[in-house]
């Protein structure tokens, strides 16, 4: 088993966990708080929890992302399908650390490369533009949920 790439990025919101996870649990709906994200909807049936799908499209790039964890005010993480196949598994794994009428909120991406190092070189290379849009995600989710919430 090899170590995946990864990057993290962190940002506070002024607002309970509770309010924090309400944004990321509206699965289909992350083209109303992502200014990165042009366009989002549900493929599947199912709304929320493990199994979920949604289409990204986000620029050029369409994306679909399937939910692999879901703990409630706590854990969300959906693979990522749609970029190029080379790089392995993509991941993108929220947290949320309440802190009384805050919530600390991390986005982790993560790539499973595999062994080979060109492909874990092309990964490394990936995180910097990746960790760009994590970081639009997260302000747009702070803006939004503390909108929302007032």
């Amino acid at each position: 088993m090899t170590t995946p790439v990864e990057r993290c990025e962190q940002i506070v919101i002024e607002r309970p966990a509770a309010a924090v996870w309400a944004a990321l649990a509206d699965f289909g709906s992350i083209a109303g708080w992502a200014s990165n994200v042009d366009h989002s909807c549900l493929l599947s049936e199912q709304v929320e929890g493990v199994g979920a799908v949604r289409r990204v499209q986000a620029a050029r790039a369409t994306l679909v992302e399937t939910l692999v964890t879901w703990e409630p005010e706590r854990t969300l993480a959906y693979t990522i399908a749609g970029l190029p196949p080379a790089l392995g598994t993509i991941t993108n794994t929220w947290k949320l650390d309440p802190m009384g009428r805050q919530t600390s909120v991390s986005l982790t991406t993560s790539i499973d490369a595999g062994k080979a190092p060109p492909k874990r070189l092309l990964a490394k290379g990936l995180l910097r533009p990746l960790g760009s849009a994590s970081v639009q995600m997260l302000r747009g989710l702070k803006s939004h949920v503390e909108e929302v919430s007032e």
